[in-house]
């Protein structure tokens, strides 16, 4: 029964460290780009370059477009998704914009 408890108790320890493991990969992952992409956001949101550097090609071409039409207003947009991206938490983030792949808002 000691001996039961003893491997049992190793096992969960082997779980948690490879729980911890892959977590600090992922929230360490040099491919996490919350703040780039909050920043760009915020400061040239109206270019849509944040939607660039995550890898959103065709959204990033719409925002670009409708900032250039409107004279920066759409501008704004930017600056909401820049704040957005702060405010998660980096896995939030990376769950989210990197996994996902959730193009607007």
């Amino acid at each position: 029964m000691d001996t039961n408890n003893k491997n049992f108790e190793q096992e969960a320890q082997k779980t948690a460290n490879e729980f911890k493991e892959g977590w600090n990969q992922a929230t360490n992952n040099t491919n996490n780009l919350k703040l780039v992409c909050g920043l760009l956001g915020i400061f040239l949101g109206t270019f849509g370059i944040h939607k660039f550097v995550l890898g959103y090609t065709k959204e990033g071409i719409i925002q670009l477009i409708a900032g250039i039409v409107t004279c920066g207003i759409v501008g704004i947009i930017g600056i909401i998704e820049g704040i957005i991206y702060l405010t998660k938490t980096d896995e939030e983030f990376y769950q989210i914009y990197q996994v996902g792949k959730k193009p607007w808002f």
